[in-house]
């Protein structure tokens, strides 16, 4: 099982829809900012914001923020969400599945509607840090 503890720094993220088409590129495309700590005690945090210092007219900056218990089975890291920047979900499972290429962590969280389409999100972390 590959080890995931330490401190990740978003390095960059991409978005399709089911009928394959590209998606906006997430929390801002090459302004992205995210970072991941995963403790070896069980502990996650996860931040990630759009930080263009201007925004298109009409749009809405993206920011997650969550935080809890993790678990790690080698494919799939799980995190019983404690405290998050959007209450819903507090209380719940945030599931992403887990590969690594090269020196990178890639997570795929669930689909979710966006637009009215079905959007595919992959996020791709490099290690800046040991825990």
């Amino acid at each position: 099982m590959k080890d995931i503890y330490g401190t990740w720094r978003l390095v960059r993220g991409t978005s399709t829809y089911d009928d394959g088409a590209a998606g906006p590129p997430p929390y801002g495309g090459e302004k992205a900012v995210g970072r991941v700590t995963l403790n070896a005690d069980g502990r996650m945090t996860a931040v990630l914001c759009d930080s263009r210092p201007d925004l298109p007219p009409g749009a809405a900056r993206e920011y997650t923020s969550y935080c809890g218990a993790y678990v790690f089975d080698g494919q799939t890291l799980t995190t019983r969400c404690d405290a998050a920047s959007d209450p819903a979900r507090v209380g719940t499972d945030q599931v992403r599945q887990v590969t690594f290429e090269d020196q990178l962590m890639v997570l795929r969280p669930p689909p979710r509607e966006r637009d009215g389409k079905i959007e595919h999100r992959v996020l791709y972390w490099e290690r800046i840090s040991e825990v």
